[in-house]
């Protein structure tokens, strides 16, 4: 009896060991891999999350940019104020804002050609880019005087009105992409001094025949009243009233003429600049350059040449007082045009803009656009002037 209850117990439990073997070596691995067994869900639900990924969309990697490499004819010298100093000033800022992703750099007048060919070499891509002033260019495309200065015309606020607001910049730039250029307004300067004579001037006859230094527009004004005009670089007025080749010249504003030493030689400083109430300064780029940039690069230039016009217009205005004090006491005398010259000299450039109207289609389209907005304008400014 005992060896039979012991046989019937050893076989439960040889029995149960091979159900565990079978069940944990074949049957289990099995159920595994069976939905809804052992893992089934884990595994369904891992399976279906590969699934998910592989059909969703994969976002594209930002794609980097190339840095930005261009060389910048500059037609004013780096210590110029004003002229010189804007362009240094944009070469540094852009490479701040763009955190040395865009580097335009300064390079000075005549290094990287000659002045009369920068024009030619930005358009063709030998040069990337170079700062300037419309007018710089304006006896090879003579509405471009119309965005440097306009004599007897607006004063900064009313020159950014319209060049902003009032179709000046699409005239800018239709005029300079026929010429594979872009152009950016990237400075702006207070209003200028009218010029220094050797002899003070009292009427009209005393200009005849006087010989001076003058450029643009101006200077085609002061032809039409007897004046010889002689267009002189920054570096050449001084000899040129030293030797006596004129008698007179014009060239900036008194911090600027304060450094090229003008008062030298000629101590009757004449004003108002009625020539250039105002000065715009622009920044030349290669049309094919600029369209190959991205909106951000884009974006990031038109800011700077922006704060560059902000804070030229803000230094002009700060620096000319202390010149004028310095001027005054080494013995310059400041005088104001009588009002005699100032007329003849607003009717000559009547005449003047006439003729160009009536020249050059271009000039005629511009002019009549600032024209125009001027009459707008002097609504608003009539009411707004004490």
């Amino acid at each position: 009896m005992r060896a039979w209850v012991i046989g019937i117990v050893v076989g439960l439990i040889v029995g149960i060991v091979l159900g565990v073997v079978a069940g944990t070596t074949v049957i289990a691995p099995r159920l595994a891999n069976q939905p809804g067994g052992a893992n089934g869900d884990a595994v369904n639900k891992t399976a279906k999350t590969k699934d998910k990924t592989a059909k969703d969309p994969v976002a594209p990697a930002a794609i980097a940019e190339p840095p930005v490499r261009w060389k910048m004819a500059s037609a004013y010298s780096a210590d110029l104020p004003q002229l010189g100093t804007l362009a240094k000033r944009v070469e540094r800022l852009i490479w701040r804002v763009s955190g040395g992703d865009i580097e335009i750099k300064f390079h000075e007048p005549g290094t990287l050609t000659t002045k009369d060919q920068v024009f030619d070499a930005v358009a063709s891509g030998t040069i990337d880019a170079a700062f300037s002033s419309p007018g710089v260019w304006g006896e090879k495309i003579s509405a471009l005087h119309l965005f440097s200065a306009v004599p007897f015309g607006p004063l900064p606020s009313e020159y950014l009105a319209w060049m902003n607001f009032g179709g000046g910049q699409d005239l800018l730039q239709d005029i300079y992409h026929n010429r594979g250029i872009h152009g950016l307004v990237c400075g702006l300067i207070a209003p200028e001094a009218s010029g220094w004579f050797r002899k003070r001037v009292y009427v009209l006859e005393d200009l005849k025949g006087l010989k001076m230094g003058f450029k643009g527009l101006g200077a085609k004004v002061m032809t039409k009243l007897g004046v010889e005009t002689r267009d002189l670089a920054a570096g050449e007025i001084l000899a040129a009233l030293e030797n006596g080749t004129v008698d007179a010249a014009e060239y900036s504003m008194p911090a600027i003429d304060l450094k090229l030493g003008l008062h030298q030689m000629a101590n009757h400083y004449y004003f108002p600049g009625w020539h250039q109430p105002a000065t715009f300064f622009d920044l030349l780029i290669n049309l094919k350059s600029w369209q190959a940039l991205s909106p951000t690069r884009k974006a990031q230039i038109e800011a700077v040449c922006g704060d560059n016009t902000r804070f030229g217009l803000a230094e002009g205005g700060a620096l000319q007082f202390a010149a004028l004090k310095e001027m005054t006491a080494k013995g310059v005398q400041v005088h104001r045009w009588p009002v005699e010259i100032l007329t003849a000299l607003k009717a000559a450039w009547v005449e003047v803009a006439k003729e160009l109207a009536d020249a050059d289609k271009d000039f005629r389209r511009v002019w009549q656009s600032i024209s125009a907005f001027r009459e707008d304008y002097a609504i608003w400014q009539e009411l707004a002037n004490p």
